[in-house]
């Protein structure tokens, strides 16, 4: 079990609909990456950029996003995590991968689809809660526009960290910030949020605001907001989240429910 969880988070424009030339970006920059990582995140569709246009970016299971992941992580000896299209079998979903240098690889289907894109007509939704296990840590993966629905957030399962991989655009970016944080101080866990920057293929304008929130709602980056092309690090620590908990046992004050995803 790892005490600490030593995470880098890139922030990146993003190639519009080209999947060759955006793992050349991130291989580029991952590259750079100098420091001991256990954990690399990158934002929402990072190999295409938020397009519905999925017949001809999606990839399967078996592509070539999959194995570009799986050498980098066994290169760089840590996990990469970040969402790309996939098609699986008859339907195409939203897909958050978090590849570990072995291999192996943990995914989780987002669920709240972005009914203003229409990614509901294209994408189909997941409705599986997902806890992903590393290095002694519970991970709990979202995507983007699941952050504004704190249910499917809920800390039923103890776990010790949420990561929000996203295309947030600007105009709306200050419920970026605040859910983020919200998201961190209800569930008592760090929450990590991972956006890109630059225009899309459709003129849509992000920036940014990358951020990592502690238990009580701290930001725990040393610059925040970010918004320009950056890799920011952070270093999570175990004892702040037990010590925290136990200090103040908010979630065992919580009404005993679960939900049923629709």
């Amino acid at each position: 079990m790892e005490t600490t969880l030593n995470v880098a988070l890139i922030q990146s424009h993003l190639a519009w609909e080209n999947p060759i030339q955006n793992r050349a970006i991130f291989e580029q920059k991952i590259n750079t990456i100098n420091k001991d990582i256990d954990l690399i995140v990158l934002p929402e569709m990072f190999t295409t950029g938020f397009t519905m246009n999925v017949i001809d970016v999606a990839e399967s299971m078996k592509g070539e996003t999959i194995s570009w992941l799986q050498r980098l992580a066994k290169e760089k000896t840590c996990a990469i995590t970040g969402s790309i299209i996939v098609k699986d079998g008859e339907n195409y979903f939203n897909r958050f991968l978090f590849v570990d240098s072995d291999g192996s690889i943990q995914k989780y289907d987002k669920h709240q689809l972005f009914t203003l894109a229409k990614e509901e007509e294209v994408f189909t939704a997941g409705n599986e809660e997902v806890i992903i296990a590393y290095k002694g840590w519970k991970i709990k993966p979202q995507i983007c526009y699941d952050l504004r629905f704190p249910v499917w957030a809920r800390n039923a399962a103890g776990y010790d960290l949420l990561i929000y991989v996203a295309s947030w655009p600007k105009p709306r970016v200050n419920a970026w910030d605040t859910l983020l944080k919200a998201r961190a101080i209800e569930n008592m866990s760090y929450c990590i949020g991972v956006n890109r920057v630059g225009l899309d293929g459709k003129g849509y304008e992000y920036n940014g605001h990358s951020a990592v929130y502690d238990v009580l709602g701290n930001s725990i980056l040393e610059e925040n907001p970010v918004e320009k092309e950056a890799i920011l690090y952070v270093t999570l620590e175990k004892s702040h989240i037990e010590k925290t908990r136990k200090k103040l046992p908010f979630l065992t004050d919580a009404d005993p429910f679960r939900i049923t995803p629709k």
